[in-house]
């Protein structure tokens, strides 16, 4: 029940992350990082009266539906709940924040919060805070086994019935709805200066808050990957390695008997797995021990096992 209860606060806290992330850094600017609520934006400028929250409803609610139709997708309590929570808290936020109706519909920045929220001549970081909030709260929805939806949805019917793979899906999806916001908004976004081309700061910063969005919810789903995978193969045996690894790391290692595929030379592959800050040390080590080793060091994506991380169950998300 604690576990439950917790995954729902959490849920909740991305939600509220997220909002905020649209309402104090994105959407006053008219910055379009793809997307429901990119989309939403765009269609702000053309009906300033409907705030940006309403719009993401008009989104998810119809892809929900679709999901369960065309994917067959089983939706949780979690992803209805924070695909409906989010655009309720950014219609409420945005309500706090501004003090006058105009204010609202304009979504004037010099007026967010008396003024004092006003980053018209700092928009890079604006789109900088805003994407990095963005990812932060749609991470911890995400790691708290629940989607926000919308263009996701999307994406996954791209993947079923045209054949377009996922990531590539997004791709599309979201430079769609940065040329929509090119078309509609065009020259709404500058720099506070005279431009001849202010409609390039506009897919700039959009580019760059998406790219910054993707990074961030990648960091917060699996972390910064610090890991190390070294592979150690080597014509003797290494009893020195075996010493350090076993006492001085306290971990341990599989030793593979193998053999070169010209000499046929039978040689010892050493598996290991250490955290970034060891790699040095166990380096330094087969030098002494074997300075002909032949090693190779590499990212090691996730790591589970005794002394790491425990194997996740199977209703947990676990990206690929």
């Amino acid at each position: 029940m604690k576990k439950e209860i917790n995954g729902w606060l959490n849920i909740l806290l991305g939600c509220i992350i997220l909002a905020a992330g649209f309402v104090f850094f994105i959407n006053p600017y008219n910055i379009v990082p793809g997307g429901v609520y990119g989309a939403s934006i765009v269609l702000h400028n053309l009906f300033p009266s409907v705030q940006v929250g309403t719009f993401g409803y008009m989104f998810d609610i119809p892809l929900l539906i679709l999901s369960v139709i065309f994917l067959g997708t089983k939706l949780g309590a979690r992803t209805i709940a924070a695909a409906l929570t989010t655009p309720l808290l950014m219609n409420i936020m945005s309500r706090l924040v501004y003090p006058t109706e105009e204010a609202l519909h304009a979504l004037d920045p010099s007026q967010l919060l008396g003024g004092i929220m006003d980053l018209s001549d700092h928009l890079m970081l604006t789109c900088v805070m805003g994407a990095v909030l963005i990812g932060i709260g749609s991470g911890i929805v995400v790691k708290n086994q629940a989607t926000t939806g919308g263009s996701d949805i999307v994406a996954m019917m791209l993947q079923k019935y045209m054949h377009i793979r996922f990531s590539r899906a997004i791709l599309l999806v979201d430079g769609i709805v940065v040329c929509f916001g090119l078309l509609v908004i065009g020259f709404g976004l500058g720099s506070g200066e005279v431009s001849e081309e202010p409609s390039v700061y506009l897919s700039l910063y959009s580019l760059i808050a998406i790219f910054i969005v993707s990074r961030v919810i990648a960091y917060m789903i699996n972390g910064s990957k610090n890991d190390k995978l070294i592979f150690v193969i080597s014509e003797k045996e290494l009893p020195d390695l075996h010493k350090y690894i076993l006492n001085d790391l306290d971990r341990t290692a599989t030793c593979i008997k193998s053999s070169g595929l010209y000499t046929k030379k039978e040689k010892e592959m050493i598996f290991l797995v250490v955290s970034y800050k060891e790699v040095a040390g166990v380096k330094a080590t087969i030098k002494l021990a074997d300075p002909r080793a032949f090693v190779v060091v590499t990212d090691a994506y996730d790591t589970f096992g005794e002394g790491w991380k425990q194997l996740p169950s199977p209703n947990e998300i676990e990206p690929e």
